[in-house]
C-alpha cells in the first residue's frame, strides 16, 4: 500500500471536507488502495495556512500555493479555492506531473474548463471533479436499478436544488455572488450538482430552454475573506452589485430522447439542501431526496394492483459503497460520508492506474451545459448543448 502526498490548496469550508475525507478514508474503506498523507496546506496568509495546518492534520503550510506544485514530494494537488484559480492551478499541476482533484464547478466558463482538460486529456494522470454527491449511496443504487432496466427505458427527470442561505438580503456579498470570481451564482454553485445528477443518471444533454433571475441586485460588502454561507449578516454598511443569478430554470432535452427539468435556487425559505430528483421510466420510478440521504424511493408497474405505490429502501451493507460504512441499513450517513467515498474512488483510481469519473472531461461538458443555460437565458430560445472536443 502506497502512501500520497496530498497539497490541499485552500483551508475554507471545502479544505475542511476534504482533510476529514483523507484523514478517515482508510477507516471506512480497508485495506485502503493507498494512504492519503496529508502534507502541506497553502492557504491566503502565512497566519491562516498555519491555523488550517493544525486544525485539519497537515504536516506543513505555506502561503504560496506554487510551492505546492514545484514539491517533488507532492503526488495529489487538491483544488479547494474559489471558482475564479480553479483553471491556473489545474494547469499548472497538470504540468508538474499532479494528480488533480478540483472542486465544482470545474472553472468559471466552457473556455476555461476546455483549458484545463486540455492539459491533462493526453496524460496518466488522474483527474477528478468533485461532484460528490453522486456518490450518496442511494444514488448509486438509483444508478444501478436504472443500469439493470428495473425503470425501463427513462422518459424524464426532475431536479431540484434549492437552499435558503442567500434569501436574507443582508447576507454578505461573498465571493459567490461576484461574477468574476464565481462565474455564475446559483446555477455554477449548485445547480451544476444537479446537472452531474442528470448526465450521471439519465445521459447527455441535447439542447435546453432557461430562464434566470437575480432577486437581490446588492448586498453588505464582506468583511475578511471567509465565505461564512449567509450564517452571518453583513449589517448597515456599504453594499456592492451583485452580477450573478439567485435563481435558474431550465427545461432540458436530453440525446436519448428524454426530457427534463431542473430548478437551482439560493432564496428558497425553508429549504436547507434540498437536492432532490425523480426519474419516470417506462417500468417504474425513482425518487431521492438528499436531505433523506439513506433513502431512496421506488415504484415499479410489474407491482400487483394491491402493492402499487413508491416503497422506501435503506441504503446499508447490501447496496454500493455499503462495505465500507455502517452495517446496519438507515444507521446514516452525512455529507462527510459522500467525500470519503469521493477520496476512496479517487485514490483506487491512481493505485489501479485507471480513471475516475466525474472528470475533467465531463466538468467540461457540464461547463458547455452551463454556457448554454446562460445562452437561452438570455435569447429566450433553445439553445443546443455543444459536445466537448476529444
Amino acid at each position: 500500500m502506497q502512501n500520497l502526498n496530498v497539497g490541499l490548496i485552500g483551508g475554507g469550508f471545502m479544505g475542511k471536507a476534504h482533510s476529514l475525507a483523507y484523514a478517515a478514508m482508510p477507516m471506512f474503506f480497508w485495506p485502503a488502495p493507498a494512504m492519503p498523507v496529508r502534507k502541506v496546506i497553502a492557504e491566503a496568509t502565512d497566519e491562516l495556512a498555519g491555523e488550517a495546518a493544525r486544525r485539519f492534520g497537515f504536516e506543513n503550510s505555506t502561503s504560496d500555493w506554487r510551492s505546492i506544485i514545484d514539491d517533488p514530494d507532492i503526488h495529489v494537488v487538491d483544488i479547494a479555492t474559489p471558482n475564479h484559480l480553479h483553471a491556473e492551478i489545474a494547469i499548472a499541476a497538470a504540468e508538474a506531473g499532479k494528480h488533480i482533484i478540483c472542486e465544482k464547478p470545474l472553472a468559471r466558463t466552457g473556455e476555461e474548463s476546455k483549458a484545463m482538460y486540455d492539459a491533462v486529456k493526453n496524460t496518466d494522470l488522474v483527474h477528478m471533479v468533485a461532484f460528490n454527491y453522486r456518490r450518496t449511496p442511494a444514488v448509486a443504487l438509483a444508478k444501478k436499478y436504472i443500469e439493470e432496466g428495473a425503470i425501463g427505458r427513462v422518459i424524464s427527470f426532475r431536479g431540484t436544488y434549492l437552499q435558503d442561505w442567500s434569501a436574507d438580503p443582508n447576507s454578505p456579498l461573498s465571493w459567490r455572488f461576484q461574477k468574476s470570481i464565481a462565474g455564475s451564482g446559483a446555477l455554477g454553485d449548485i445547480g451544476t450538482h444537479v446537472i452531474d445528477m442528470a448526465r450521471y443518471l439519465v445521459g447527455e444533454f441535447s439542447s435546453v430552454n432557461s430562464i434566470m433571475s437575480t432577486w437581490i441586485p446588492e448586498r453588505p460588502l464582506q468583511s475578511g475573506g471567509a465565505d461564512k454561507l449567509g450564517n452571518v449578516s453583513g449589517g448597515d454598511g456599504p453594499r456592492g452589485a451583485v452580477d450573478v443569478d439567485d435563481e435558474v430554470l431550465t427545461m432540458v432535452k436530453f440525446a436519448n430522447g428524454a426530457i427534463g427539468s431542473i430548478e437551482a435556487t439560493r432564496n428558497a425559505h425553508g429549504r436547507n439542501n434540498f437536492l432532490t430528483f425523480e426519474i419516470h421510466g417506462s417500468e417504474g420510478s425513482i425518487v431521492f431526496n438528499y436531505e433523506r440521504r439513506d433513502e431512496l424511493q421506488v415504484a415499479f408497474a410489474s407491482d400487483p394492483a394491491d402493492r402499487k405505490g413508491f416503497r422506501t429502501v435503506y441504503t446499508g451493507p447490501a447496496t454500493p459503497y455499503g462495505e465500507g460504512l455502517w452495517p446496519i441499513p438507515a444507521l446514516g450517513i452525512g455529507y462527510g460520508e459522500t467525500k470519503i467515498i469521493e477520496a476512496y474512488d479517487f485514490f483506487k483510481a491512481i493505485a489501479e492506474g485507471g480513471s475516475v469519473s466525474p472528470n475533467f472531461a465531463d466538468g467540461y461538458q457540464t461547463a458547455l451545459i452551463d454556457d448554454a443555460i446562460i445562452d437561452s437565458a438570455e435569447t429566450g430560445a433553445w439553445v443546443d448543448v455543444a459536445k466537448i472536443d476529444s
